[in-house]
């Protein structure tokens, strides 16, 4: 029996919903401003490629802390820290709200990245140590609705907000949310602090944070650049190999590095972790393109983009309800491979999508992916932490965050990458049979007038929307083949499976 003493059932109530609005708070964040870019453009007389720097700063803000949270927790006490970013937090939100200019908004937008860095790998290693090892199933279900919720639930919510009211309620809707955060967390989460106070290693964190910035800021700008023909693309690329080679090394040689090295020691926690990466490949690449491919290839309003997509949360939600039963009695393994099946086959549908279609393909694979992130997420994230020392779980949550952030950076920068590009080769594939010589053309176009230039801008628009939808079609075969490439991995992973008690029945009833 261990001697680890919990806390009783209505102090855990409260501080799981603490920690759940601390995650969702943080993850709404990453994703809900993005809808009302156009808005806050306007409003602060920005240009189009100033105002992507709104979400670049946040997104590189946070990435840059998150590693320093372990150390922090460890420091200063684990309660301090929460109390410490929800605050910060909130006020950034508030002067967000409140900017009158792109250069505020952007060190706002700094500032919110660096106090919220902390939430999420935070709010996860709490519901941990507040749960025995045979609840850690049950209370990773309910942190993973927060953490993966928010993201996919942040741009309709943000299109709402931003509809009914103004921008600005994007980020004055974290206020009351905050508020009430910090005072579940003052009142029952306890202080932990580490009893050997670990020195700063500020040169490793150093290193971590360079090649981390300059890392997400090529990932981020990319696009914009033209990746590699660009001179800035090129210094980011070789700064961000430069100082993550230093800073490996440095680990590997220093005495008290930055990183516990304890932590990959864990096979669970190592391979949980790859995995995470990649499941941030495929589930927040999938987000980032159906918006753009449902409004701009097929005309759906923002409104409706948000309702055909909303499925995908609902069958997250559902999945998330069943697993925390679930993993009691299967094996966690099986639970993750049923996921990535049900993952696949989403994918699978999706590579069938047409121009011609209506909604029901989209709601379904929606729902389906939906299902399958549950019982992924949930299983990966226990089987992760299952045997890892709870000494190293401040800094073990901390990193895992950090590498499923930074899979789905690189995901969704690649697969906008590979869509863009494919769209253009398609495009030129498609036109080298658009001429007057060409009889097919002359029999399906017969009054086609290659002299009217109005007539030749239409065509040209729809072979780009033709194009553009072969190249979404040949990336969601992409996702589907990383995702079948993603099983054989579980071969590695130790069980963590715990069988059910009468105190497991009693978690749910409470």
């Amino acid at each position: 029996m261990s001697d680890v003493t919990y806390p009783d059932a209505t102090t855990r109530r409260f501080l799981t919903f603490s920690v759940m609005t601390a995650t969702i708070m943080n993850a709404l964040d990453s994703t809900i401003a993005n809808v009302a870019l156009p808005h806050i453009q306007g409003s602060v007389s920005a240009s189009q490629d100033e105002i992507t720097w709104v979400l670049t700063s946040y997104i590189v803000s946070a990435a840059i802390f998150t590693p320093l949270t372990g150390w922090l927790a460890g420091r200063f006490g684990r309660k301090r820290l929460m109390q410490v970013s929800i605050i910060g937090f909130t006020i950034a939100s508030a002067l967000c709200g409140i900017a009158t200019n792109i250069g505020e908004l952007v060190a706002f937008r700094m500032l919110q990245g660096m106090f919220g860095a902390a939430l999420v790998p935070m709010s996860q290693a709490i519901l941990l140590d507040i749960n025995p090892p045979e609840r850690h199933g049950s209370a990773m279900a309910i942190w993973g609705m927060g953490a993966v919720l928010g993201p996919i639930v942040g741009p309709a919510l943000g299109g709402w907000l931003t509809d009914n009211l103004t921008w600005r309620w994007v980020f004055y809707i974290n206020l009351p949310v905050g508020i009430v955060t910090f005072m579940g967390i003052s009142a029952f989460l306890s202080e932990t602090e580490d009893e050997e106070k670990r020195s700063l290693d500020f040169f490793g964190f150093a290193l971590l944070a360079l090649g981390i910035g300059a890392l997400q800021l090529m990932l981020d700008r990319g696009q914009q650049q033209d990746w590699f023909s660009s001179t800035e693309i090129w210094i980011e690329a070789l700064a961000a190999a430069f100082f993550l080679y230093l800073f490996l090394v440095h680990i590997m040689t220093a005495k008290k590095p930055f990183i516990e090295l304890g932590l990959f020691a864990d096979r669970n926690f190592v391979l949980g972790s790859i995995f995470g990466f990649f499941i941030g490949v495929v589930v927040f690449s999938v987000l980032a393109l159906l918006p753009p491919m449902l409004e701009q290839l097929m005309g759906y309003p923002v409104v409706l983009t948000g309702l055909v997509t909303a499925p995908r949360g609902v069958g997250t939600m559902v999945s998330m309800m069943l697993v925390g039963q679930l993993i009691r009695r299967y094996d966690t393994r099986l639970l993750i491979l049923s996921g990535l099946i049900l993952c696949a086959v989403s994918m699978h549908t999706m590579s069938g999508f047409s121009l011609g279609m209506d909604e029901r393909p989209i709601i379904m694979s929606g729902f389906i992916q939906g299902l399958g992130t549950g019982l992924v997420f949930v299983p990966l994230s226990t089987l992760a932490f299952a045997t890892l020392d709870q000494r190293l779980r401040n800094e073990g949550a901390a990193m895992f965050t950090l590498i499923r952030n930074l899979g789905s950076a690189i995901g969704i920068s690649v697969v906008q990458a590979m869509t863009i590009r494919n769209t253009a080769t398609v495009h030129s594939r498609l036109v080298e049979g658009i001429r007057p010589d060409n009889p097919l053309l002359s029999w399906q176009m017969p009054d086609f007038d290659f002299n009217l230039p109005s007539a030749v801008a239409r065509l040209n628009a729809e072979i780009t929307r033709q194009a553009a939808m072969v190249a979404y079609i040949d990336t969601y075969w992409a996702l589907f083949i990383v995702t079948l490439l993603m099983m054989p991995m579980l071969l590695f992973m130790r069980s963590a499976r715990h069988k059910p008690t009468e105190d497991d029945f009693a978690f749910h009833m409470e």
